[in-house]
Formats: C-alpha cells, structure tokens, sequence
C-alpha cells in the first residue's frame, strides 16, 4: 500500500474541511536550494497549484483560495514581477479547459485592475469560460491586501451611509458582505507552506476562527500527500469557536 492510500483510508471524508485557503510560499528558496533562478521556482509552484486544486476537487472541498500575488509582491525586482504575470497569464490559458471539464469555477480576488491588461483578460477569459461550473471554487487571490480589502470595504459602508443608502447600524455581516470574498464562508483550514509562520496580510477579518496549519514543506514540494495530512491534522483537532469541549460535544447528533 502506497502513502497516498495509507492517508486515504484515514481520512474522514464526511469532514473534508469546505473551504481550505493556502499562503504558497517557498518558491524561491525551492529554487536557490537547486542552484536555479527564481523563475524556475514560481514555474514549478504553478505545477503544484494544478495539482493540489485537482487533489482538492477529487476530495470534494467547495471553496480552494490560494494567495498567489500580494499587493507587497510589487516590491520585487521588477524582471521577477513581469515573470510573475506572465505565468500567471500562461497558466491560466492553459488550465481553463481542463478547470471546465472538472467543474471548477475561477474566481478573482483582489485589486485586479492593476494587472497588466493582457493578464488580466486571460483571467477574465478563465472566468467567463468556468461562470456555470458548480463543482469547486478557485479562489485566486492577485494583488491582494487584506488590510485594503477592509479599508475599501468599510470606506463603502460608510459612503452608502452617508448617502442614505443604508443605516448607520454595522455589524459584522455589513462588513463581510462588502469585502472581495462575499458569498464566500469564511476558511476552515488555512495552510502555510515553506516554514514561516506569520500571516502576511491574507484574509484577516476571514480567518478568524480557521484552524491554522504551518509546514515546512516548500511550495513547489507541496503535493497531494502532503494535503492529505493537513486535512488529516485538521481532523485531528477539536473546533469549539469559544465553546467549552463539553459544549460542542452536546452539540453532536
């Protein structure tokens, strides 16, 4: 018996978690350690992202939102960002298809206008040619900030105020139906590859009762193996959202 049936048989696939968010890091060191450029690292990261969100469809997680280019990821060196929107815009092209036959829907998150225009009509293209499928939801975070996802969404709110538009009341179903990710529940499972382990600015107000899963593995290294065994972690833990054990455990049918 292989690795991969030897996780398969312990998962528990009425608990997949519904929606699993993930912080793709470790590219570049994947690539130094391999005396490579840089480039080399984020083409095989894009090999990964088929093959975790193909592994993440066959498991039959709902919603699958990958942080693939943050709004501090401008900062790079300017060669290493046009790579960047290349590959994405490679990628794209040649993924849509096999995303339509498989029923996954792409979906944009970010300030995507300031993409470049052609990168940004190769997603829109992905997007359109995916609107109908209802199988799962990628999720692509591009020039994402989380601190101005809230910062557009409460400036909306209180122009609707201001305009009449709605009361002054907010609460938190205000603020979440005016962020990127509306109609989106919120992560089960958030993963981080490449060993950090900090946050950098994704989905704050979103996270706050996922269970948290760091590993070592890079990006690029990251497989379906290696997805089964978060869920498998995930499994493993007891989700209680301020609840005491005994509590959740009356709750159970």
């Amino acid at each position: 018996m292989g690795i991969r049936e030897e996780l398969m048989e312990r998962i528990d696939m009425e608990r997949i978690p519904r929606h699993v968010a993930i912080i793709m890091d470790g590219n570049g060191r994947w690539a130094r350690g391999r005396m490579r450029g840089r480039s080399e690292g984020h083409a095989e990261g894009v090999n990964s992202v088929h093959n975790i969100t193909k592994a993440a469809s066959d498991l039959g997680v709902k919603h699958l939102t990958l942080y693939a280019f943050s709004t501090e990821n401008w900062n790079r060196p300017a060669e290493e960002v046009e790579t960047l929107m290349h590959l994405i815009g490679w990628a794209i092209r040649k993924e849509t298809p096999e995303l339509k036959a498989n029923n996954v829907r792409i979906r944009l998150i970010g300030e995507i206008g300031r993409l470049p225009e052609s990168v940004r009509a190769d997603l829109e293209e992905g997007c359109r040619q995916t609107a109908s499928c209802d199988g799962l939801n990628l999720n692509l975070c591009l020039s994402y900030s989380s601190r101005r996802e809230l910062t557009e969404a409460l400036q909306a709110i209180v122009d609707e105020v201001a305009a009449g538009k709605r009361p002054p009341l907010v609460d938190e179903d205000t603020i979440s139906s005016h962020l990127y990710t509306a109609g989106i529940p919120d992560p089960d499972l958030l993963i981080r590859t490449g060993g950090e382990h900090r946050i950098s600015n994704f989905l704050l107000w979103q996270i706050a009762y996922s269970e948290l899963y760091f590993t070592p593995v890079l990006w690029p290294d990251f497989d379906e193996n290696a997805l089964l065994e978060a869920i498998l972690d995930f499994q493993g833990r007891e989700r209680r959202f301020g609840m005491t054990s005994d509590q959740v455990r009356e709750q159970k049918p």
